[in-house]
């Protein structure tokens, strides 16, 4: 099956839109095609009709009523540990990482561009010489077979060779 995430009572999704963007919300109801009911007690979010086009679903679920009060969602959240298990994943991580990045002033992208260089130059440093002391072992090692004693192979018998007539 290659939909995994599916717009259903108590499936958590990300605001992408709107006035409450960038926070979780659950879906109580699914109002029509282009509409659900949603509430985000632990996110500030009221509960209120959101468009699904703002929405981004989740891979969390919780397991709440249809049309569940703002009361069990809230509790049901809690008991999922949504809140820790959203701050724990790749999706939030790097919209945090996105945030950091857009707060940057130019003196901080001048010290992470140095550091990144300071970086990289240790890097390749160390990739030098763990390649020039594998290649020095390599000769010792080529070294130590060449001068054991090799038994001698015997030789294809030699053709006398036949006097041509003239």
């Amino acid at each position: 099956m290659p939909f995994k995430r599916f717009v259903e009572t108590g499936r958590v999704a990300f605001v992408a839109d709107g006035r409450y963007r960038g926070k979780l919300v659950s879906i109580v109801d699914v109002i029509d095609q282009t509409r659900a009911l949603v509430d985000g007690p632990e996110t500030g979010v009221p509960r209120g009709a959101m468009r699904l086009n703002q929405l981004h679903l989740t891979k969390f679920k919780i397991n709440i009523p249809f049309t569940a009060r703002t009361k069990l969602v809230r509790n049901s959240w809690k008991t999922n540990k949504i809140n820790e298990k959203w701050a724990e994943g790749v999706w939030a991580q790097k919209i945090e990482a996105k945030r950091k990045r857009r707060a940057m002033t130019d003196f901080d992208r001048f010290k992470l561009r140095k550091a990144r260089q300071m970086r990289n130059k240790i890097r390749t440093v160390a990739y030098y010489k763990l390649k020039r002391s594998a290649v020095k072992e390599k000769a010792k090692t080529d070294d130590k077979k060449s001068k054991k004693v090799q038994p001698k192979q015997k030789e294809a018998p030699k053709k006398k060779e036949v006097p041509k007539k003239k």
